[in-house]
């Protein structure tokens, strides 16, 4: 026989509602204080970024040391991904500043332009191209890092390769390129149509895992930045671009104009970046990061501390203090996760159980809201969560609002489900008793629609978990922030410190909708063990 609640106040759900309720506002909250910084009237507040190779991330922490010592307050938005998000990014005022390079700048950033006639081909000219755009654009901070193609010197050498021209002759090698090389104007496809290479053995990965793979023989050739202290370290072979295709990449402070304004002292200390740095300076600071597994804030400040005798202070190597780091990185990310992942869930659930009451209600309803909530869980989440930086920028925030669309499937999906599944005597009995429409769907049909709807919450929040590691790549933090670390370093430690914890989480989540339901279902409702 089953029970009718009677009253809101024996109606287990909405305690359970106003509970998520109050977690959601807690999380924003929380969220606020935790990741955000407080606003310092003296004191100015900058964003630093860089894409996701060591070589950027290292002179990020070089911009934020220089901006640091000229009291500013700086955050790093460490492995941002590509080149477009890094510069729309800058554009929108995410970040105050980054480095990038002129071949980049040329052939990518003021392609447009370039297609409009305007000529950008010196590093004068791109100045003044970017200056129309609010962006201010340094010297050569003394080091071209040039795309090349590469090989192990041993292959190379027994099969007589040793310019990009000989490449066409061998069509049967393995090719392993970095997805931004792949599709950028001056990447793969104008290379292939310049040198006359008609390969198909291609295969599009980061480009850090191309060296673990060129050193297995998984792959034979692929791109490389000049500066890479891998070449030496792996004896590679960087081919001759024996008919100049690679322009020239001199690498560049971009900043926004306004800084000048808004932290003079900053704007002039990233200019002390200009002439700094060597070729062989900059692949020493890499192979230390890569290749001796030191931190980069440690080597960008023990740098600049020996090249320009500051006196920043510097990372502590002792043992205790790297255990210290790695507990203060799991108890930040675990909180970033959880913001995450409690924000999206709950806004999901807010969102989600209407949608499927309604689709419950009206068999034309549920055809467009399923086919919706189903077209959206095919995007691939990368995509979804590139689709949201445009209008949320870059942080939590668009990562939030991918989770939360992610979420909505299994929920309205369950939740309709649940409904739909009740016995049509059950609800001719609720008439009976006199109870109106809402009546029925609050006493009656959603307690019995309850181990439903709380299963699909249950997949969504494993679901949330997984994929918000991925939130990493625009600054949201949490999970993704040392497993995308540990790829780029090939470090398996650091690739754990991400991954367990996340795996972890994934279990608690299950668990504890588990004892969720056994508090709010009825025992003679919930699914045979």
């Amino acid at each position: 026989m089953i029970r009718l609640h009677t009253s809101e106040k024996d109606y287990r759900p909405f305690r359970f509602a106003k509970c998520m309720i109050t977690t959601i506002v807690l999380g924003l909250f929380a969220g606020s204080n935790v990741f955000g910084e407080a606003n310092r009237e003296s004191t100015p507040e900058l964003k630093v970024g860089s894409k996701a190779f060591t070589e950027s991330v290292v002179l990020g922490e070089m911009l934020c040391h220089l901006g640091r010592e000229a009291g500013a307050n700086v955050e790093h938005l460490a492995e941002l991904g590509g080149t477009q998000i890094l510069w729309n990014a800058l554009v929108s005022g995410e970040i105050d500043a980054y480095v990038d390079y002129t071949g980049t700048i040329r052939e990518e950033i003021l392609a447009e332009a370039a297609r409009k006639g305007i000529q950008v081909q010196s590093e004068e000219q791109m100045r003044q191209e970017l200056a129309r755009r609010g962006i201010l654009m340094s010297a050569a901070v003394g080091f071209n890092n040039t795309y090349a193609m590469g090989m192990r010197e041993v292959l190379a050498e027994r099969l007589s390769i040793r310019k990009i021209s000989d490449l066409k002759n061998h069509p049967d090698l393995e090719y392993g390129l970095s997805d931004e090389f792949r599709e950028r104007r001056d990447g793969w496809n104008a290379l292939a149509a310049h040198y006359g290479i008609t390969t198909q053995n291609i295969r599009t990965m980061d480009h850090n895992l191309a060296y673990r793979g060129i050193v297995h023989d998984a792959i034979q050739v692929t791109d490389i930045y000049t500066t890479d202290a891998e070449i030496s370290f792996y004896r590679l072979r960087v081919l001759e671009d024996d008919l100049d295709y690679f322009p020239t990449y001199h690498a560049v402070v971009l900043m926004r104009s306004d800084l000048e304004k808004r932290a003079p002292n900053a704007a002039k200390a990233f200019l002390k970046m200009e002439g700094l740095i060597d070729p062989s300076e900059m692949s020493g600071m890499t192979g230390r990061v890569r290749l001796q597994n030191q931190m980069e804030a440690f080597v960008a400040g023990d740098f600049l501390n020996n090249k320009l005798q500051m006196n920043r202070p510097l990372p502590s190597t002792s043992p205790a203090a790297q255990w210290k780091r790695v507990a203060d990185r799991l108890f930040k990310t675990t909180m970033e996760h959880l913001f995450l992942v409690a924000v999206s869930l709950g806004l999901a659930i807010l969102v989600a159980v209407p949608l499927g009451i309604s689709a419950a209600r009206s068999e034309r309803v549920a055809n467009v809201v399923l086919g919706v909530v189903s077209v959206i869980q095919t995007l691939p989440s990368m995509a979804l969560l590139v689709f949201m930086i445009p209008l949320f920028g870059l942080g939590a925030l668009p990562a939030i609002a991918a989770l939360f669309f992610y979420s909505l499937l299994p929920i309205v999906r369950n939740t309709y489900a649940g409904l739909r599944q009740i016995p049509a005597a059950t609800r001719e009995s609720a008439e009976v008793l006199g109870l109106d429409q809402n009546s029925r769907l609050r006493l009656v049909e959603l307690p019995l629609a309850l181990p439903s709807i709380l299963s699909g919450i249950k997949t969504a929040a494993v679901i949330n978990v997984g994929t918000a590691t991925i939130g990493a790549l625009i600054g949201a933090g949490g999970y993704g922030s040392p497993i995308l670390t540990g790829i780029r370093l090939s470090s398996i430690s650091l690739i754990l410190q991400g991954a367990i914890p996340a795996a972890l989480l994934a279990i608690l989540a299950q668990w504890g909708f588990g004892m969720l339901e056994k508090k709010l279902v009825s025992p003679g409702l919930r699914p045979p063990r």
